[in-house]
């Protein structure tokens, strides 16, 4: 069983930044591939980022490409989201996933194809 831990969701101002961290447990943090999601109120849970076992790959949704930055700390358990020029329609709970296997250089952008899930960290991004 995999354990995930979200942090640094809070209130921020529009074109602000923030950086979120998924801790992880229960597994080799290098088997893992990573990924977050994010869902807004009254809306389906979207895929965000996801970064590859290795880390040598990395995928982001259009709507977050070249604002926002998935990295991974092997030696902390950690994936990280750099989130920059945030908007108000960033606002949303953000999940943290990890799934086990699959390939070195292979991100997963599909949510069905993750086994473990954090609570989630909500972000809010006023005007």
């Amino acid at each position: 069983q995999v354990q995930l831990i979200e942090s640094g969701g809070r209130l921020v101002q529009v074109g602000g930044s923030l950086r979120l961290a998924c801790v992880t447990s229960g597994r080799t943090f290098n088997l893992l591939t990573m990924g977050w999601f994010r869902q807004a109120p009254g809306k389906e849970r979207d895929f965000v980022a996801s970064i590859s076992r290795t880390g040598s790959t990395t995928g982001y949704s259009d709507s977050v490409r070249g604002r926002f930055t998935i990295s991974r700390q092997d030696a902390e358990n950690t994936v990280y989201l750099q989130m920059n020029s945030l908007k108000p329609e960033d606002t949303a709970v953000y999940y943290c996933a990890a799934e086990e296997g699959g390939g070195p250089h292979t991100p997963v952008v599909v949510p069905g194809q993750y086994s473990y899930w954090g609570q989630g960290t909500q972000v809010t991004v006023s005007v």
